[in-house]
């Protein structure tokens, strides 16, 4: 019989990353609504983003984009969103792994998730699995802080 384990860090991670999902299918239906705008930051060469060679090369570790002005084309899908963004005047669709994302943030709401490494999925150079980790804000922003659920 196959051992069950409750592991509630991977659970949070889960949900947590599933708020920043449906935010995304929330502005994907009806557009980002009044001054809110979003900071996404994920690791360029983790498995499955999509990016250009050429933004690879600018941001071989982790970019941040920001979806507020100038994007198109925004499709959420259960494990990964892309959107159509501009890089100096160059057209590209980018795709992310839910798993992928470092750090979201909405600065009109004051609200901001910062994340490790997803455990299942691992980036293609990191072999270690590493649980979301969440740092404290100090500008007074609402960030999740998720230390005090793990075991010791």
């Amino acid at each position: 019989m196959q051992r069950f384990e409750l592991a509630y860090d991977r659970m949070i991670e889960a949900a947590l990353r599933g708020v920043v999902r449906d935010a995304l299918i929330g502005v994907a239906k009806h557009g980002l609504p009044g001054e809110h705008h979003f900071y996404l930051s994920f690791r360029t060469r983790h498995a499955g983003v999509q990016l250009s060679d050429a933004q690879r090369e600018r941001f071989p570790e982790e970019i941040t984009i920001v979806i507020q002005n100038q994007y198109w084309d925004l499709r959420v899908h259960a494990d990964k969103f892309e959107v159509g963004l501009s890089f100096g005047g160059v057209p590209e669709t980018v795709i992310v792994p839910f798993a992928a994302m470092t750090a979201f943030n909405d600065p009109a709401a004051r609200f901001g998730l910062q994340f490790q490494l997803a455990t299942d999925v691992p980036a293609e150079d990191d072999a270690a699995e590493t649980p979301v980790e969440a740092a404290p804000a100090d500008d007074g922003s609402n960030v999740v802080v998720l230390d005090r659920f793990r075991r010791k």
